[in-house]
């Protein structure tokens, strides 16, 4: 990708060491569940959704979710198949039967458990602030940001967790993400404050232009942005579940997961 940097843009702060989420307990270690009952693990996924899941060069299904499916697979010594189906398709597809587990960064919610069941989560997606380069805040905190601007999407769950935790900034509401970021190029806000995720993506793309950098740590209060992210199987399904399960924890504890997490993220989102 180009870089759209300006001629005079500030001298980049130092960059911290690459941060990979743990969402496993050492101290907890899940036991091996029998897995004899397992033949195949048929995986359903998102067609379009990068770097989570898309299709590759070759025409294969691909990205971390993908990556992170055959790793289980991997562990729990069993054959594996990934089918890409349109997002809104794939509950539908494994209820029918279509699929055995579904690994398509699928956010758990009260609605869906109604429907699934859930491992543990594998990931969260993260509310974090963003500023300018030159004003990169080592740590956020409510009373630094009193009267600072501080710009959000109207509406979103980020907005509420500010209008509750953050009330002596001067919040500034706009319609979309796009808008969002492109007022704090501007210069029309302080910080920003969004989905961790698709903004590390903003960074480190060349929209941004080489323009800002995340300012203080994750906040991942689960009232406001989710329990977090996991597979989904049919209900009852408890065999494959305690499987994926064991085997997230292992693929996590053999740093797997920690070089899948690297290989795909270059700025983190934590």
């Amino acid at each position: 990708m180009g870089d759209a940097r300006a001629q005079a843009a500030p001298k980049a702060p130092v960059v911290a060491p690459q941060a990979v989420p743990g969402f496993w307990d050492p101290r907890r270690r899940p036991d091996r569940p029998d897995l004899s009952r397992l033949t195949v693990i048929r995986f359903l996924t998102e067609t379009d959704y990068p770097p989570f899941n898309f299709t590759g060069p070759d025409g294969n299904p691909a990205g971390f979710n993908v990556d992170l499916a055959r790793a289980l697979c991997d562990e729990i010594k069993v054959s594996c198949t990934v089918q890409m189906r349109r997002f809104e398709t794939l509950v539908d597809a494994l209820t029918s039967n279509r699929g055995d587990a579904i690994i398509a960064s699928l956010a758990v919610t009260p609605d869906l458990r109604k429907r699934v069941d859930f491992t543990d989560p594998y990931y969260r997606v993260p509310a974090r602030f963003v500023s300018r380069h030159d004003a990169v805040m080592a740590e956020v905190r409510p009373e630094l940001l009193e009267g600072k601007k501080v710009g959000v999407v109207a509406g979103s769950a980020h907005e509420a967790y500010l209008k509750a935790f953050f009330t002596d900034a001067e919040l500034h509401p706009y319609p979309n993400s796009e808008a969002l970021r492109q007022a704090l190029q501007r210069g029309e806000v302080d910080l920003i404050f969004g989905d961790a995720i698709s903004l590390a993506f903003w960074i480190n793309g060349t929209d941004s232009e080489g323009c800002c950098a995340f300012s203080g740590g994750p906040f991942i209060e689960s009232r406001y942005f989710g329990e977090g992210v996991g597979i989904a199987v049919k209900k009852g399904n408890d065999v494959l579940r305690q499987a994926l399960n064991w085997a997230l924890f292992r693929v996590w504890e053999k740093g797997r997961y920690t070089d899948l997490w690297l290989r795909y993220f270059s700025v983190s989102p934590f």
